[in-house]
């Protein structure tokens, strides 16, 4: 599949965009491991938590989906989870294979975690030495998926200081320690997204944080409850990019979760001129939310405080594409990590924007992008859901027609993506490859 998007001129619009891809993933294993049901409403239904779903399912829990993004789960409780019937496929997802380690190290049964072509390309001994630390025994391909997982660990509690920060790692590590004796500690080197603890607080477990550590006690019983899952922010990053670097559009965004983990992208917009603003913030569950009102802005560049790194890590095609549209040049630093996503999105991102005739420097860890004009042409995703959308909205501003190979990928995170982008009267197709 392939995106095929020619220049448009944006109208102003209020739109929706699918539920957070994050909170849906822990909704499903920390109702599943609840005594109790637990009614969730807003999942995203997109492949990545189908997945987990299915995985979920395979293990004796009932999981019954009532609506389009309302489901029911009814939890088994914390050693209530059986032997899947085989290897539990995970799709493209590194939060699902990450946070599930976690969650099996401590079972009585054997299980194996795999997943696409991209997942099993994805370093796992980030969370493999952790959580052998604490007694797991986990046998990997050199440290990357498939992962095998044994049962009948004695797990013990550890005091864990974080390389790197990364809530997929402290939140498998978390998710170890209800399984552990005694406490189990998470220190992180800078604030990651906080929805496991959030949410493991929702459903009754006591979450102690004192300044960077986090820390729960091993055998507490997890409650089912309501979650109620906010849009996505980082699905609401690419129609905020499309308005911003549009001539002239109003677009209003509703109900999207601001957790302050997460809106680093908004930060970064916002330093760099962007006409943001938040309305009628409010609670949705443990979620903050709010209405995101975005206006065309002229963006000007200039260095990005690494300190917002992560709380934008999922961002950052979305700000390379920003910083290709404004004024001067930006420069980003600390961003490594991206180098091990769902591709290496420094690459990735530095060759479709060259082939569109903006200027980008790279190196180990960051990268220069000089302002400038978008021409047409071809980019490649290299099936990153991430890289297919950021393109896909630069090609809106572009000169020239711009096609986005290999896209496929994109129903993972959103579903409806050029629903959505045609809802801003930007003219997108999907044909055929």
């Amino acid at each position: 599949m392939q995106f095929q998007v020619t220049p448009s001129a944006l109208s102003d619009a209020t739109v929706t965009v699918p539920g957070d891809k994050s909170v849906s993933h822990r909704a499903l294993m920390l109702g599943s491991i609840a005594e109790g049901r637990t009614n969730v409403s807003g999942f995203l239904a997109g492949e990545d938590c189908l997945a987990t779903l299915a995985a979920m399912q395979s293990m004796g829990v009932s999981i019954e989906q009532v609506g389009a993004t309302d489901i029911t789960i009814d939890g088994v409780g914390l050693a209530g989870l059986g032997t899947p019937g085989g290897p539990l496929d995970l799709g493209n997802s590194g939060t699902a294979m990450r946070l599930m380690t976690g969650l099996l190290c401590g079972q009585a049964f054997d299980s194996v975690l795999t997943g696409d072509e991209s997942l099993t390309g994805r370093p796992m001994r980030r969370i493999i030495a952790p959580l052998s630390s604490m007694g797991a025994r986990i046998d990997s391909r050199d440290g990357l998926p498939p992962l095998t997982i044994h049962g009948g660990s004695a797990l013990r509690g550890i005091d864990y200081d974080l390389p790197v920060a990364s809530a997929q790692v402290k939140s498998a590590v978390l998710l170890a320690g209800l399984y552990a004796a005694g406490a189990t500690s998470v220190v992180e080197p800078a604030v990651t997204r906080d929805h496991t603890e959030r949410m493991l607080a929702a459903m009754g477990v006591a979450v102690k944080r004192s300044g960077s550590r986090i820390a729960v006690e091993g055998g507490q019983t997890l409650q089912g409850c309501s979650v109620q899952v906010p849009a996505d922010l980082s699905s609401a990053a690419f129609v905020m990019l499309a308005a911003l670097i549009a001539d002239k559009a109003d677009v209003l965004i509703e109900n999207v979760g601001v957790n302050p983990t997460r809106t680093g992208v908004i930060d970064i917009l916002q330093a760099m001129g962007a006409d943001i603003s938040l309305e009628q913030p409010r609670l949705l569950g443990q979620e903050p939310v709010a209405d995101i009102r975005v206006r065309s802005s002229q963006l000007h560049g200039g260095p990005v405080d690494p300190a917002l790194v992560s709380l934008a890590i999922d961002e950052f095609p979305v700000l390379f594409v920003a910083a290709a549209a404004a004024k001067g040049k930006t420069t980003f630093s600390g961003i490594g990590e991206l180098r091990v996503k769902e591709s290496d999105r420094i690459a990735a991102m530095a060759a479709g924007l060259r082939t569109l005739g903006i200027q980008v420097e790279e190196s180990r860890d960051g990268a220069v992008v000089h302002g400038g004009r978008f021409g047409g042409g071809v980019v490649e995703s290299h099936g990153d859901h991430r890289i297919a959308m950021s393109l896909a909205v630069a090609g809106a501003s572009a000169q020239e027609p711009v096609t986005v190979t290999n896209v496929a990928a994109v129903d993972t995170s959103f579903p409806g993506f050029c629903e959505c982008l045609a809802a801003l009267n930007i003219d997108i197709r999907v044909a055929a490859q």
